[in-house]
C-alpha cells in the first residue's frame, strides 16, 4: 500500500505530494522496518541510530510518530513559529529530477507555536527523540523575542531545541548570524528554557553560505554560551555549476546532491572548531549509506536527511541504516562513535566512504559533488 502511495506522490506536484505524505505518515501508512541497532548517546540522549528526520518535513508536529516508525533514531519538527502564518506565494517548491534536488522557498509556512503544542501534547509517548525546531515570524517587530517565546512554549515537549537562524527564505533571519546578534539570540533561547523550566540541549542550525570566519565567530559564541550542538548544515543559496534542471534558476534553498560536498565540507570546519565541546549534526544532500558514512568521518555525531526521503521514498532510512552498519564493520568500527571524526578532511572522507561502498558490493553510482 505505501509503495503504491509513494509512486502517486511522485506524480503529484511538489507540495502537493509533500502534504500528501505527512498525511500518510499522521495516519501510520508506511513500512516499518526492522532496522540495525546503532545505538549512541549523544549530548546526554541515548539514540537508536544516528539517523533522523530533519526540520522542515514535518512542519507543525502533526505525523512525527508515524516518521519514527520508519526506522529513524530521531525526528525533528518545525520550523515553528509563535503565530501561525502562510509563508510565501505558491509555487514555492521545485523537483530538480536531473540533479537529484529541490529547491523551496516555503518561508516558514506554518499553523503557530499553539497548534505544535497540541499535536505534541497529545503523543508524549514516542520510540525515538524528538527535537523542535522554532524561528521568527516574517513580519515579527521582535524577532530575538520569538524565539524565546517559541522556546518557552514548546521545550515541554521537546528532547532537544534547535534554534533555526539559517533558513534562507524569510527576509533577515541570516543577518542573526552575526556576532552581536547571535549573542542576544542565544541568550533568549537560554531564557526561553529557563522559563520553561525544562533542562534539555540546545542546538543552533546554521547556513552553508558562509566564509571560515563567519563559522569561527559563530562556533565561539555557541561555545561561550554553552550551546550544547551545531546543527551544519541547511539549505543553500548558492547554484553549482552544472545543475541541469530548468527550474534551477528559481529562487529559494537548494537541497539535495548538489549540496552534499558543500555541506559536508562545512560540517568538517564546524566539527574541527568544535573540538568536543559542541555536538555535531551533519544534513545536507544524505541519500545513501555512504554518504551518511562520510558525514560521520568528518566528525559529525548524528545525520539528518529531508529531500533524500522525499525523492526516494519511506523505504529509504532502512535502506541507509543497513548500510551504514555495513560500511562501519568494513571499515572496522566497533560503533558509530569509533567513526565520527576518524578522516577530519572532507574530500578524504568523501572519496574514502565512496570506495568502501563499491568495495563492500553496494550499488554505487559515481556521485556528481559540486564541489
Amino acid at each position: 500500500m505505501w509503495r503504491a502511495a509513494a509512486a502517486l506522490a511522485r506524480c503529484l506536484p511538489a507540495e502537493a505530494a509533500h502534504r500528501a505524505a505527512v498525511r500518510t505518515l499522521q495516519l501510520n501508512i508506511g513500512p516499518k522496518p526492522d532496522v540495525p541497532s546503532l545505538p549512541l548517546t549523544v549530548a546526554g540522549m541515548r539514540f537508536d541510530n544516528p539517523l533522523g528526520l530533519a526540520a522542515g518535513f514535518d512542519k507543525n508536529a502533526e505525523c512525527f510518530s508515524g516518521a519514527m516508525r520508519l526506522g529513524f533514531g530521531h525526528v525533528e519538527i518545525g520550523t515553528v513559529t509563535p503565530l501561525p502564518q502562510p509563508g510565501n506565494p505558491r509555487p514555492r517548491v521545485f523537483r530538480l529530477p536531473a540533479d537529484e534536488a529541490v529547491i523551496n522557498r516555503y518561508g516558514f509556512n506554518g499553523n503557530g507555536i499553539e497548534y505544535a503544542a497540541r499535536n505534541l501534547a497529545a503523543k508524549q509517548h514516542r520510540p525515538a527523540i524528538l527535537g523542535v525546531n522554532v524561528g521568527a515570524n516574517k513580519t515579527s517587530a521582535d524577532p530575538i523575542e520569538d524565539y524565546h517565546v517559541a522556546v518557552a512554549r514548546l521545550a515541554a515537549f521537546a528532547d532537544y531545541i534547535t534554534l533555526n537562524i539559517s533558513s534562507p527564505n524569510t527576509p533577515g533571519l541570516r543577518d542573526l548570524q552575526a556576532d552581536q546578534l547571535l549573542q542576544h539570540l542565544l541568550a533568549a533561547g537560554r531564557s526561553g528554557l529557563a522559563e520553561s523550566g525544562k533542562k534539555i540541549p540546545l542546538f543552533l542550525k546554521m547556513a552553508p553560505d558562509l566564509e571560515i570566519s563567519e563559522i569561527r565567530k559563530i562556533i565561539a559564541c555557541c561555545i561561550d554560551h554553552n550551546v550544547d550542538g551545531i546543527i551544519a548544515t541547511n539549505t543553500t543559496v548558492a547554484r553549482p555549476k552544472g545543475l541541469a534542471s530548468p527550474v534551477a534558476c528559481e529562487q529559494g534553498g537548494l537541497s539535495g546532491a548538489p549540496l552534499f560536498a558543500m555541506s559536508t565540507a562545512v560540517l568538517a570546519e564546524v566539527a574541527s572548531l568544535a573540538k568536543d565541546q559542541l555536538t555535531v549534526i551533519g544534513v545536507g544532500g544524505v541519500a545513501s549509506g555512504w554518504q551518511a558514512y562520510a558525514k560521520l568521518l568528518v566528525g559529525a555525531d548524528l545525520v539528518q536527511l529531508y529531500t533524500g526521503l522525499a525523492l526516494d521514498g519511506p523505504g529509504l532510512p532502512a535502506t541507509i541504516l543497513f548500510e551504514l552498519k555495513l560500511l562501519l564493520e568494513c571499515d572496522g568500527c566497533a560503533d558509530v562513535a569509533t567513526a565520527s571524526g576518524k578522516i577530519p578532511n572532507a574530500r578524504d572522507a568523501i572519496n574514502h566512504s565512496l570506495h568502501l561502498a563499491q568495495s563492500a558490493g553496494l550499488q554505487v553510482a559515481e556521485p556528481k559533488l559540486y564541489w
